[in-house]
């Protein structure tokens, strides 16, 4: 078995979490491929040899590798996404960053997980994502998202509007700070902070949330991620920003977004006493009051 290893922060507490996930892997017999920069973070702190092969694409890694494993947050988990892409490859998180809604195996439990895929006592949860398509194809080849795409304003404190279709149909002008259009994986981050709703990962939508809107009636929206959104956008500077799992690109006014879900999906590996319904409630502290 091929396991692909890919992480972003390597210092005095986190390295060993690197090495005991190289070390449990090892001990099964199956081979271990690091990510070219992590290697060279692991080499600058003496931790490992040079014989480790790397990968730097999804190129290197899409036909040969059994599992890919992302140490560290939420952030490392979703930049994981661009190794894998349409492969199908199965996700593991380990989290060692703060919040780890899907990083989200503790690094005090890296032999137990690991071995449980060695036994294959595992499911694949499901995730779809976004896929993105502007005039000027900003986003080349890395245009889908597992979160969010989000338009934000640039350089100006004037609200901007978005103009919004859904199935070609037009739904409304929002006139805002700026407007998210989120996965169900994404509903616990940006869309949750600007009011919109948590959606459980199986779901097949999207949603619509605006960034501080101007109009109080405005509410996030859920709609079917059967149908293509289209956006276009105004403002008195002309020029705006498109994010994409907080990678951020100019655009200009009238310039139209279609937003669409990806024909592929990732499997995140999931284990029978971690579920997503656990993790929010512990993570948002749920229930966590006097009275109980």
């Amino acid at each position: 078995m091929k396991v692909a290893i890919f992480g972003r922060k390597v210092n005095k507490s986190t390295s060993q979490t690197f090495m005991e996930v190289i070390s449990v892997l090892e001990s099964f017999g199956w081979t271990v491929l690091l990510e070219k920069n992590l290697k060279k973070l692991l080499l600058s702190k003496n931790k490992i040899n040079d014989l480790y092969s790397t990968f730097e694409s999804h190129e290197d890694i899409k036909s040969e590798t059994d599992l890919i494993i992302s140490i560290g947050g939420d952030g490392t988990f979703i930049k994981t996404i661009n190794f894998i892409k349409d492969s199908n490859i199965p996700l593991l998180g380990i989290n060692i960053g703060r919040l780890g809604f899907l990083s989200n195996i503790s690094k005090n439990n890296i032999q137990e997980a690991l071995s449980l895929i060695k036994d294959k006592k595992y499911v694949f949860q499901k995730r779809s994502l976004l896929m993105v398509e502007t005039e000027n194809d900003l986003f080349g080849k890395n245009n889908f998202a597992l979160n969010e795409l989000t338009i934000h304003k640039k350089d100006s404190a004037s609200m901007i509007k978005v103009n919004a279709s859904l199935n070609h149909n037009f739904l409304n002008t929002y006139w805002a700070d700026g407007l998210i259009i989120s996965t169900p994986t994404g509903s616990t981050a940006y869309n949750l902070s600007c009011g919109g709703p948590i959606v459980t990962p199986g779901c097949q939508v999207h949603m619509i949330t605006p960034i501080a809107p101007h109009n109080l009636n405005v509410r996030p929206l859920v709609v079917p991620d059967h149908m293509p959104i289209e956006l276009s956008i105004e403002g008195r500077n002309r020029k705006f920003l498109l994010s994409i799992d907080g990678v951020s690109m100019g655009i200009k006014q009238g310039e139209k977004i279609t937003i669409k879900k990806a024909d592929f999906m990732i499997n995140v590996i999931k284990f029978e006493d971690n579920n997503f319904l656990d993790t929010i409630r512990n993570k948002m502290h749920w229930g966590i009051d006097k009275r109980n």
